[in-house]
């Protein structure tokens, strides 16, 4: 009977040491496995409004970009977005967020870039547009960036000589241009450039710089009183609303040119400028180079090839101007 239970009882061998880390080896693969993996971190950092108020749609283009590449957002890729509203002074805390996050890269538009760099020195910074960014201290070339910016330039010399050009076809009898600049942009070789052009198309040109939006309306009356035929808007106004815009073109009848596509849907009469759309896709290309191990210092800055002409057709009725036939087959979309 005692030796019975005994082997009753020996059935059933207790667990040895070797038993349990040999459990142990293969169950914590199995553990791991099932625990979320880390996904790369995009920030991106934007002076503007947050969607849906974001004119440029820049989040809309910039995702899109991405999956084309084969990164979704919110799967294999997470994307912290902050915006400044137009407040400028949040640029530096909403900057020193992403790097607390901590991010893999930051996208960074026009001003922000600035407040990035103040912010990391080794987290990679992608330029989503900025004018002059050899000028501006961003990179040291736009062959060879050198430090932890690149990304992408909308610098094209010729551009306002070339919107001027477009102002002569589609209003032959222009005589007078008024020119609004951002008051806080120092002249540049770009003036220069846009004194010759207004020089050679016979143009009396006349600047007036402001540096709020409230100074607008003032500015707008100026000009009209002075006489100008039209008004050419430079591309550091970044601080003006569209739909403020278009008020005033229609309260003075006095069209526009606009290197901005936004400024003609919401109402004013003309842009020619580098297609924006364009460069917020653009920049996904960047992203992803980086994600997958290269570094910025080594990525060439890439200049526009894309340019857009937008005419609002609505807009040139109400400002009784008829728009020749010659430059409305060249824009890339008529609005009606």
């Amino acid at each position: 009977m005692l030796r019975s239970r005994l082997a009753g009882e020996m059935t059933t061998p207790r667990p040895t040491l070797t038993g349990i880390l040999l459990l142990a080896l293969f169950t914590v693969p199995l553990v791991a496995d099932a625990q979320p993996r880390s996904v790369p971190r995009v920030g991106v950092l934007s002076p503007g409004k947050s969607p849906p108020d974001d004119a440029f749609r820049q989040q809309e283009r910039f995702e899109a970009g991405l999956r084309e590449l084969g990164w979704t957002p919110g799967s294999n890729i997470a994307i912290d977005y902050r915006y400044a509203d137009g407040n400028l002074d949040r640029l530096p805390a909403l900057a020193a967020e992403l790097v607390r996050i901590p991010v893999n890269v930051i996208v960074a538009r026009g001003l922000t870039i600035r407040a990035a760099r103040e912010a990391t020195a080794t987290i990679p910074i992608v330029m989503a547009a900025d004018p002059d960014p050899v000028r501006s201290g961003f990179v040291v070339s736009l062959a060879r960036p050198g430090g932890n910016i690149t990304g992408l330039s909308t610098q094209a010399p010729d551009l306002e000589a070339k919107q001027l050009e477009l102002l002569r076809q589609a209003l032959p009898s222009l005589a007078r241009v008024g020119v609004l600049a951002n008051a806080n942009s120092p002249n540049t070789e770009e003036t220069t450039r846009l004194e010759a052009a207004t020089r050679a198309l016979h143009f009396a040109l006349t600047e007036s710089r402001i540096s709020r939006s409230d100074q607008l309306p003032e500015a707008f009356a100026a000009m009209r009183q002075a006489g100008m035929g039209a008004v050419l808007f430079r591309y550091d106004l970044w601080f003006i609303d569209p739909k403020q815009v278009a008020a005033l073109v229609r309260q003075h009848r006095l069209p526009t040119m606009h290197n901005l596509r936004q400024f003609v849907e919401a109402g004013a009469l003309i842009s020619y400028g580098v297609d924006f759309a364009y460069l917020h896709r653009r920049v996904a290309t960047y992203v992803d180079k980086i994600l997958k191990g290269a570094k910025a210092a080594d990525l060439p800055v890439e200049q526009p090839t894309k340019f857009e002409l937008v005419i609002n057709m609505k807009a040139a009725k109400a400002l009784g101007l008829t728009i020749p036939r010659s430059v409305l087959n060249r824009a890339d979309e008529v609005l009606e």
